[in-house]
């Protein structure tokens, strides 16, 4: 079995070949405006603008915890808005990660990189704002992706 590739970098700006999937957590609130978003919105409008439609319109659709967005941002770059975390505060409940709905979400996001043929880039997702811990997001990753033969690089922002 492969592992995770760990490199120091953007993950908005993976430079292998073929095609890319940029994989990160949103809440569940329709908030976005601070953390890896920022990143994101700063390279391409379509993420945020897509992402703020769906969480308007989520009466009619799938928005929700464990859901994935997939919006093209380039000829061959795709963005991934999984909706992972409970809120935007820790609070009684704790931290706003929510594991289960991290795994769900990798899993539309493993059948989306399969139909692509892409291999996935992404932050330490839900470990970040969201207050996750990796011991128990990694597992997700190897279990979701790098077991059913997708390529996964986590990057770790600075020099």
């Amino acid at each position: 079995m492969s592992e995770i590739a760990y490199v120091r970098g953007d993950a908005t700006a993976p430079s292998v070949k073929g095609v890319k999937l940029i994989a990160h957590v949103c809440n569940d609130i329709g908030g976005w405006g601070k953390g890896f978003v920022l990143a994101l919105s700063r390279r391409w409008p379509e993420p945020e603008a897509a992402y703020r439609a769906w969480h308007r319109d989520r009466a009619h659709n799938d928005f929700g915890l464990g859901a994935t967005q997939f919006v093209q941002v380039e000829k061959y770059v795709w963005v991934a808005n999984l909706i992972g975390q409970r809120g935007i505060r820790t609070g009684s409940k704790g931290v706003p990660v929510r594991y289960e709905a991290i795994g769900a979400g990798l899993a539309h996001v493993a059948i989306k990189a399969a139909e692509l043929d892409a291999s996935v880039h992404m932050p330490r997702i839900g470990c970040g704002l969201a207050g996750g811990d990796w011991s128990r997001v990694e597992p997700l990753i190897l279990r979701r992706l790098v077991e059913r033969g997708v390529a996964v690089t986590v990057y770790d922002h600075g020099e």
